[in-house]
């Protein structure tokens, strides 16, 4: 037995011997013949040195880089910062604006210039009166001339407000105005420079009693400042007023998205403004005369409302304030609130971990207690903003300038009652005009306005269409394909009022889908879209009382000439029972 074990462990150890001298001998085949791609192979030595003298410039190269890193690299990058600013940033990004196509320009420029000279007479209580005209130059390069009624510019603020980005009395003034942010008419004027190189032509005339005054302008975009080309004084044949003329790149277009097309919805959603235009085809002006006499009621100014400010903004509005108790404050800064409502703030945020005290002074509370208090403010109820910021265009007048225009069977007009979002007082409007000249088998056609101003482009991201779109047509006596537009002798208005519309970029093309905005377009096209239901169904009914009307005079003769030869009756007692039977169907049908 121990002589067979013996052996059993001889013949293991010679296999493992022969293994390992078999896996050496493979390993020194490979490394003499190497890869397809290998190079030949070095000695031991070589390769001790290669790696050596890689070791040695990697390190000296990590000790430059640090070097660098540490002085003169941070240096050499902090002389590459600058400010920015924000005449280059839309100067390089004027899509943003909406002057992203040759003929998006050219509407762009128009709307911009209306919008402006809309508001000016607006505030200046002047009925509007708008002369514009565009001249082709060539086809690819236009001049728009805007002129208005208006109360004029003075001459201090003449370049600031046209050849100076973010300038403007709209931005801080919480209530319903069609400019916001004092981009538009200034972004215009660059553009116009930027593509042809002539500065903006501004014509301003305060009172007839003084001459006009013209300057040429254009923006120093690496400050943002007006530079005035030139200056004179001139006579024009106008008492007041505010003219502008800008030369720039933009091909006239007629059609859905055209000059025209715009200037016919500003008349349908500003019924008390008179137009005047000139396009580069035709020769004759066309006008759109006002259907009201009188001004809209002007919007009044309000305070923000306690449930629309952010925690920053508050924490900011603190530090700024002139008042001495917190108390003071909430009721000297914001709309709705009274020490009674301040008392019920201090009395939530008790619920919350710590009383904040209202007496105390804004400018001592600590940034946790601002946060506790901007929580107590989110979880009281308050009364909603008032709603006299707001100017809607109204059902009377809606329905005018819907009979003006489309000449249609049936107007139907609904004005909600004001809401709120995000603190934000905003009122809907919708319009609806049934057939009449409007084609039948067509989709409808959508009228989208916000504060009176009629948007272009980006129908579909827009709130006023998804709403559109969600609505249960069908109930309404209207055929509507899935997720589309209803199809039909129609055309729908949407308008949302608001002091701050809120918009889904800075070229104000689209309306943000907020919840509380979508649900309130929504209502108000139901309410309407019932209204028509009735109309339609009556409709109906009328018309198939017609059709068995006419029946009963067509087979009704026919029906006593086989009774008078079934019971052998004289033509008088025929005309008799002619009439009897036509007086039982009649009632019959009525019941």
């Amino acid at each position: 037995m121990t002589r067979k074990k013996a052996r059993a462990g001889n013949k293991k150890t010679s296999k493992a011997k022969r293994k390992s001298t078999k896996k050496k001998a493979s390993k020194a085949t490979s490394r003499r013949q190497g890869g397809l791609f290998d190079s030949e192979p070095q000695p031991k030595s070589t390769r001790k040195a290669r790696k050596k003298t890689a070791s040695k410039k990697s390190g000296s190269a990590k000790q430059r880089s640090s070097a660098t890193i540490d002085g003169e690299m941070a240096k050499e990058m902090a002389k590459k910062q600058k400010d920015i600013s924000v005449s280059e940033f839309f100067a390089k990004n004027r899509h943003l604006l909406g002057f992203d196509s040759p003929a998006r320009a050219l509407l762009t420029t128009v709307r911009e210039a209306v919008d402006n000279s809309l508001d000016a007479c607006e505030e200046a209580g002047v009925v509007p009166d708008l002369f514009i005209e565009v001249k082709a130059i060539n086809p690819d390069q236009h001049v728009v001339i805007v002129r208005d009624n208006g109360p004029g510019i003075v001459r201090e603020q003449l370049p600031k407000i046209f050849a100076r980005l973010l300038y403007g009395s709209k931005f801080h003034a919480r209530k319903q105005t069609r400019g916001q942010q004092g981009i538009g008419i200034s972004a215009a004027g660059m553009y116009g420079n930027l593509t042809t190189g002539k500065p903006m032509r501004v014509i301003s005339r305060t009172s007839r009693r003084k001459p006009a005054i013209e300057l040429f302008l254009a923006i120093d975009m690496a400050k943002n400042q007006p530079m005035v080309k030139k200056e004179v004084e001139i006579e024009v044949d106008w008492a007041h007023g505010t003219q502008v003329q800008i030369e720039l790149e933009g091909t006239y277009k007629k059609g859905k998205h055209s000059i025209d097309s715009f200037l016919d919805q500003v008349s349908l959603a500003n019924p008390h403004v008179r137009i005047e235009y000139i396009n580069p085809i035709d020769e004759e002006p066309v006008i759109w005369d006002r259907v009201s006499k009188s001004l809209p009621e002007a919007p009044r100014e309000i305070l923000p409302h306690p449930h629309g400010v952010e925690l920053g903004i508050l924490m900011q509005m603190m530090k700024e304030t002139s008042a001495r108790t917190v108390s003071g404050f909430m009721c000297q800064e914001f709309c709705r609130v009274t020490p009674n409502v301040v008392r019920k703030f201090s009395d939530e945020t008790e619920g919350l971990g710590r009383r904040i005290d209202t007496d105390r002074h804004p400018k001592r509370l600590s940034p946790a207690d601002v946060k506790i208090l901007h929580k107590g403010i989110a979880a009281t109820r308050i009364m909603a903003p008032p709603t006299n910021c707001l100017s809607p265009i109204g059902e009377e007048l809606m329905g005018k300038t819907l009979r003006r225009n489309f000449n249609p069977e049936i107007v139907i007009t609904v004005t909600r009652q004001p809401s709120v979002y995000r603190g934000n007082p905003f009122q809907v409007e919708a319009g609806i005009a049934w057939g009449g000249d409007l084609p039948g088998d067509d989709l409808a056609s959508i009228y989208r306005f916000a504060n009176r101003v009629p948007l272009q482009y980006e129908q579909g991201a827009c709130a006023i269409t998804q709403s559109i779109v969600a609505s249960p047509w069908k109930n309404y006596e209207v055929q509507q394909a899935r997720g589309a537009l209803p199809t039909g002798s129609l055309a729908i208005i949407l308008h949302i009022a608001s002091v701050w519309v809120p918009f889904t970029s800075e070229s104000k093309k689209a309306v943000a889908s907020y919840d509380e905005i979508l649900k309130e377009m929504r209502l108000a096209i139901m309410e309407a879209g019932r209204k028509l239901a009735t109309h339609l169904r009556k409709k109906r009914r009328l018309a198939d009382a017609e059709r068995k009307k006419d029946y009963i005079k067509t087979y009704i003769p026919q029906i006593g000439i086989a009774l008078q030869e079934i019971l052998e009756l004289s033509d008088t007692q025929r005309t008799k029972a002619e009439g009897k039977l036509a007086d039982v169907l009649e009632r019959s049908r009525k019941m």
